[in-house]
């Protein structure tokens, strides 16, 4: 006995693979190559392409659309995917495209939200617990760590890199490396210190706030640039893994990043 409730208007393509108890609304389109994992509530109006695979116990709203070609002038038609992590939400209007060959896909991993009007584009990977607020949108390449919050109407632009537990105010602009912890905002980015209050809702402790804000002060207010900065740093302290984080984050930048502002 089937647990699924489609409604006679959706249109399902035979090859899609649904899992038990969805729920699919009404004037949903959903292509054949796509996977729907158990417990998703889509709801009306709402397209899921080719290549999208969404896991369990998401709910997508109306209008949003999953899984369409990206909007790359230099994807050719290949094989590529979007997918969806347990338990997101993508409200209304949301659209996620899917990779290109540079990557093979796009990422928006569990637990995350997604609000209405957002776009995530080609070959995007998003962590866990992530929140896009209302028409946010991310150009191809972005990459965007757990646990991160992005203001309402924030725009980033292609190839940047967002880290874990930052926090963005409405209304920015990104063009450089956010690294991780950071609270920061503007059409002209500033970066205003650290994210303490959503540091210490996920559990860090004092300690370890402490240590890491320690290490941004020496990295941004010693009067040392980034990288020589970054040098002296290690030279007298061995770094906690939260610090260890920021600083392989630094080394891996290649737009380089957001400094504190003085």
């Amino acid at each position: 006995m089937s647990t699924r409730q489609i409604h006679p208007t959706a249109i399902v393509a035979p090859g899609a693979r649904i899992g038990d108890e969805v729920t699919i609304g009404p004037y949903t389109v959903i292509d054949d190559d796509v996977t729907i994992g158990a417990g998703c509530i889509i709801r009306n109006s709402v397209y899921i392409a080719n290549g999208a695979r969404i896991g369990d116990e998401c709910k997508i709203f109306s209008g949003a659309v999953i899984g369409t070609e990206p909007q790359d002038l230099k994807f050719s038609g290949e094989d590529s995917l979007a997918i969806i992590g347990d338990r997101s939400i993508i409200r209304e209007y949301a659209t996620v495209n899917r990779g290109t060959k540079a990557s093979g896909k796009t990422v928006v991993g569990a637990d995350c939200l997604i609000m209405a009007y957002c776009h995530v584009a080609h070959d995007c990977v998003l962590g866990d617990h992530v929140i896009m607020a209302n028409c946010s949108e991310l150009a191809g390449h972005v990459n965007i760590g757990d646990w991160a919050i992005l203001g309402g109407g924030t725009l980033v632009h292609q190839f940047c890199n967002i880290g874990s537990h930052s926090m963005i105010g409405a209304g920015s602009y990104i063009n450089k490396d956010l690294c991780h912890y950071l609270l920061a905002e503007g059409n002209q980015l500033k970066v205003y210190g650290l994210n303490k209050v959503g540091l210490r809702r996920r559990g860090f402790s004092a300690d370890v706030i402490r240590t890491i804000e320690e290490f941004y002060n020496a990295i941004f207010h010693s009067g040392l640039n980034v990288s020589d900065g970054l040098t002296s740093y290690l030279q007298r302290e061995d770094p906690i893994a939260e610090v260890q984080d920021c600083v392989e984050f630094i080394r891996a930048s290649r737009r380089g990043i957001y400094r504190a502002s003085k």
